[in-house]
């Protein structure tokens, strides 16, 4: 097994629970936040941005279903599966590239499984094929925002075949 942490989740603050068993289930979602209109897979730092994403959103009249994967492999297919089910719109969201990451993987299995039940074309939001900057003013715009994600999931909204 390999675990990888996101710098970024560094300075994360938050309740720990100090009794009972908290171990965190390897291929077992958490949904984040429950919502109607788009289901938003993400994991590691995609959470936080996905969070935001979802409050932002959330003023423009859209509602986002965040599910943190918390594992990569095994995945939970089921969890994404219902939601997506019950949505009819996926928005994956990953701070790799956006070609050949992982987000494929999930965007296939839904377009596989539930693809006379989407509402519009699976989508999804990675970073661009580009080398990763390490000047903190150009940094900022290879990453993934809450902004994008949330414009992102209106346009999946107000998507028209």
């Amino acid at each position: 097994m390999v675990y990888l942490e996101h710098k970024d989740l560094w300075p994360a603050e938050g309740e720990v629970p100090l009794d009972g068993d908290w171990e965190v289930p390897i291929g077992v979602a958490r949904r984040v936040r429950e919502g109607r209109d788009v289901t938003v897979v993400t994991w590691s730092g995609g959470v936080r941005i996905a969070e935001a994403a979802a409050a932002l959103a959330k003023t423009q009249g859209v509602s986002l279903d965040v599910l943190d994967l918390r594992s990569l492999w095994p995945w939970d297919r089921g969890a994404v599966l219902d939601s997506v089910a019950r949505t009819g719109r996926l928005l994956v969201v990953h701070e790799a590239v956006e070609v050949a990451g992982f987000g494929a993987e999930i965007a296939a299995t839904v377009a596989d499984a539930l693809f006379g039940a989407l509402k519009a074309p699976v989508r999804r939001l990675g970073a661009p094929r580009i080398p990763v900057p390490y000047s903190p003013a150009l940094e900022p715009a290879s990453r993934i925002t809450a902004p994008a994600v949330a414009a992102a999931a209106a346009g999946l909204v107000s998507w028209r075949s």
